[in-house]
């Protein structure tokens, strides 16, 4: 009978720590202070050419609905007509059938007035009465004014082009250049890219802007370099990762016209680059 065999199993730390067949011994443990250490050395050792920012596309949603074009116009009127066409007579609408075929029957010759037993002890009020004061309610009533704003050319304002989606814009300055950009920030040590984007806009000059910002993750990304009388030792150029948010309430204030612009979309090409441009239209909700 065969013996017995038993499987030794030795722990992982003595493995990696045991003494080699030429009598050497490697020890692959670190300590804490260690590892941060060997992470420091690593991460300066391959610092990235590139600064980060974080940048945020705000938009404001519209305020009122677009006009109506000219075959919604009819669209609607021949929904309405169709509706009309097949309803059933409202309450109000039978209440002046009855009315009227009361009245018919007190001018006839043979009316019996005892018909009028059910109100003798009632005001009577016709649909026509209700009809008379309810014209007079609406002779007192004034609606709000439907407008598009201020001066749609005011690109200050964030209350041109009710009826349109607006972007708001920033003018910053790139070395010797003044350039329209979504609101950026160069991203700092120990904050995620979405703090970054949020500061950028908290940060704003004379803004105060209070947004909604639509998830954690990055929707778009743009990468460009600096111009060479501004590039720093080490450092040639910029990553920008931009984030969506939708403006929830702002002070009614006309923001500086030379540094902040509300535009629409199909307005953007008047005011960013080429390239800055292809990258944003990605992104940017057609609301």
């Amino acid at each position: 009978m065969a013996a017995p065999f038993t499987r030794v199993y030795r722990p992982l730390w003595r493995i990696i720590t045991t003494t080699t067949s030429n009598g050497r011994v490697r020890n692959v443990s670190y300590t804490r202070q260690q590892w941060s250490a060997q992470n420091v050395k690593t991460a300066g050792a391959a610092a990235s050419p590139w600064a980060l920012h974080g940048a945020v596309c705000v938009q404001r949603l519209p305020v009122v609905s677009q006009d109506r074009s000219p075959i919604e116009e009819k669209f609607m009127e021949l929904m309405q007509q169709m509706e009309l066409e097949r309803s059933l007579l409202a309450d109000h609408e039978l209440k002046l059938l009855d009315d009227a075929a009361r009245m018919s029957r007190k001018q006839e010759e043979d009316y019996d007035s005892d018909e009028e037993e059910d109100y003798k002890d009632k005001e009577i009020v016709t649909a026509q009465d209700l009809e008379d004061v309810w014209e007079q309610k609406l002779k007192e009533f004034q609606p709000a004014p439907r407008t598009q704003g201020v001066n749609q050319k005011d690109v200050s304002s964030s209350e041109r082009c009710l009826a349109d989606s607006l972007i708001l814009l920033v003018k910053k300055d790139i070395g010797s250049q003044k350039l329209w950009l979504l609101p950026q920030i160069q991203w700092q040590m120990g904050e995620t890219l979405r703090q970054t984007a949020e500061r950028a806009l908290a940060s704003l000059p004379g803004a105060d802007l209070k947004a909604t910002f639509l998830g954690n993750a990055p929707c778009g990304f743009y990468k460009y370099k600096y111009p060479k009388d501004i590039q720093k030792e080490g450092t040639v150029g910029a990553k920008v990762f931009f984030f969506k948010a939708v403006l929830s309430s702002h002070k009614h204030l006309p923001l500086e016209k030379n540094s902040f612009a509300w535009v629409k979309k199909d307005e953007l090409q008047d005011f960013l680059k080429p390239e800055y441009l292809k990258q944003v239209r990605r992104f940017i909700m057609a609301l």
